[in-house]
């Protein structure tokens, strides 16, 4: 029997057929127990995406009583099946802002009064839709449209703008109460802050101010002249001005209002109220962040006054002579002898006590077009070196009748006085009386003649250039020249006091018409 007889034999063939339903059979069955596996492993109840959960803490921990009205609040969030994408926070419940940072600083506006904040904040997962929602609408709140980058500024997202796919929202907020204790600034005067009884219209004031809130938070000083119900508002941090005009025409001018004293740094407001020729007193109050105000304080109190005279013209003597004898009064005469007769002021430097002098005394003096200054052997160089040149600068004309102490170093008169040599100068111990002090240019400037003694005189060795020589002693009691003038003719020097060397009669008038009409180009 050959191969192909027992493959196609009736027996062989019946046993191919039922091999071959066996392995169907089997088959069908293995099939059946999968499909019958994997759908008993299917549950009725898919699980859903879980929300996340949120916590809100101080830092340092600290018990919630009376905060500071800015403060530090700390956050996190937690996520069963995700990640946290971001957060939701409001202090009123509707207005959510979204955020992905854990923590922020809150300034908290409160009035004078303590207020309490209830502090929402909701942690947000990643399970987003996919695409942007114009509103997120989350546990009967309405979060608003997703956040997004405006790359065209129009306020609405558009095609190709990154945003932010919000999912679950924390159902529950993390809510924090806080009761927030404002502490209204405190102020004082600064120690240099003293008002003299009377005073030209220009005066500067300091104060000191604090905040238990910290002195950032004082975003205001409010300052007055006589009717807080004007005051005007300047810049939280300033803690010095000055106060000038030059509106003399006005009987209740405008005041600028510089700060620190800087003619450069004026507030944008002016300051109205003032009011010439009569007591005056000035107020100033503090307000921070929350709008609570410290009390006004002002100067001068109840027990003082401060009157402010209106200058009669261009002319102001400085009188910074402390002997006692006649200079005042020759002074007075010599400027009525000129035609000024009521058309200048004295400031005396011994008695203004004027609140921190160099900058009062400089506006004061840039008050007027020409200043004669003069001194006993005691003047305030100090004051001349901040002020001098920068009245000059000004515009301003200035005669100096000054002497010198008996030991001083020349570069603190080179300060004022840039003409001078600084390592020479000529000293006498005292010039007698019926002494020639000659003019170089006698056409010019009359000669000079003591009429009585003066000690501690000094001359000096000038630069070739900017500076005219005047006066000197021809009978060789001193080198050098006493006398001298700027090649600007803005500044006039005599190292003598005048009330002594009128012994020509009329020749200090003389000199005054010349150095003031002629020299100054400046009118009666």
């Amino acid at each position: 029997m050959n191969i192909r007889t027992i493959l196609f034999s009736p027996y062989a063939i019946h046993f191919i057929k039922m091999k071959r339903l066996v392995l169907i059979s089997a088959l069908g069955l293995f099939l059946s127990f999968v499909l019958v596996s994997c759908y008993e492993e299917i549950p009725n109840n898919p699980v859903r995406n879980k929300p996340p959960t949120t916590k809100i803490f101080l830092e340092p921990d600290s018990s919630i009583s009376k905060q500071p009205s800015k403060i530090n609040i700390h956050w996190t969030g937690d996520d069963p099946d995700g990640m946290i994408l971001g957060f939701y926070f409001s202090f009123d419940g509707i207005s959510w802002t979204f955020t992905t940072k854990n923590d922020s600083l809150f300034e908290l506006k409160i009035g004078a009064v303590d207020t309490i904040y209830n502090f929402r904040v909701a942690a947000v997962d990643d399970d987003g839709n996919g695409k942007y929602d114009i509103q997120i609408n989350q546990n009967n709140i309405n979060f608003g449209p997703e956040p997004f980058t405006d790359l065209n500024n129009n306020s609405n997202w558009d095609n190709g703008e990154a945003y932010i796919d919000i999912g679950l929202i924390d159902p529950n907020p993390a809510i924090l109460t806080l009761p927030i204790k404002n502490s209204a600034p405190v102020m004082s005067w600064n120690v240099l802050s003293s008002l003299p009884d009377t005073s030209l219209p220009a005066i500067s004031f300091g104060w000191n101010v604090t905040d238990l809130d910290g002195d950032e938070t004082i975003t205001n000083i409010k300052i007055a002249l006589n009717d807080t119900a004007s005051a005007v508002f300047i810049n939280g941090a300033i803690r010095t001005i000055t106060l000038r005009t030059k509106d003399f025409e006005n009987n209740i001018p405008l005041m600028d209002i510089l700060i620190d004293g800087n003619p450069n740094n004026m507030a944008p407001v002016k300051l109205p109220g003032l009011m010439f020729n009569e007591n005056n007193r000035f107020f100033v109050q503090a307000e921070d962040i929350s709008g609570a105000k410290s009390g006004w304080i002002t100067l001068p109190d109840s027990s003082h006054s401060w009157f402010v005279k209106k200058p009669k013209g261009k002319f102001l003597i400085v009188d910074n002579y402390k002997i006692v004898d006649d200079a005042a009064s020759f002074y007075n005469a010599m400027m009525d002898s000129v035609g000024l007769p009521d058309k200048f002021d004295i400031l005396d430097l011994q008695k203004a006590n004027l609140p921190y002098l160099n900058t009062t005394f400089l506006e004061t003096i840039k008050l007027y077009d020409a200043i004669l200054w003069y001194t006993d052997n005691d003047p305030s160089l100090d004051v001349a070196n901040v002020t001098v040149q920068n009245y000059l600068e000004a515009g301003g004309k200035m005669f100096l009748s000054m002497q010198f102490p008996q030991e001083i170093d020349l570069s603190q008169i080179q300060g004022f006085l840039p003409f001078i040599e600084a390592d020479t100068s000529y000293y006498s111990a005292t010039i007698g009386v019926n002494r020639t002090i000659g003019s170089a240019d006698i056409l010019q400037y009359p000669n000079l003649l003591t009429s009585r003694s003066f000690a501690r005189v000094r001359s000096f060795k000038l630069t070739s250039v900017g500076v005219t020589p005047i006066y000197y002693f021809p009978n060789g009691e001193l080198k050098g020249f006493i006398g001298f003038e700027s090649s600007s003719k803005n500044i006039f020097f005599i190292g003598a006091p005048m009330q002594r060397i009128n012994g020509i009669p009329g020749s200090v008038k003389n000199l005054l018409i010349k150095v003031f009409f002629s020299d100054f180009n400046l009118s009666p």
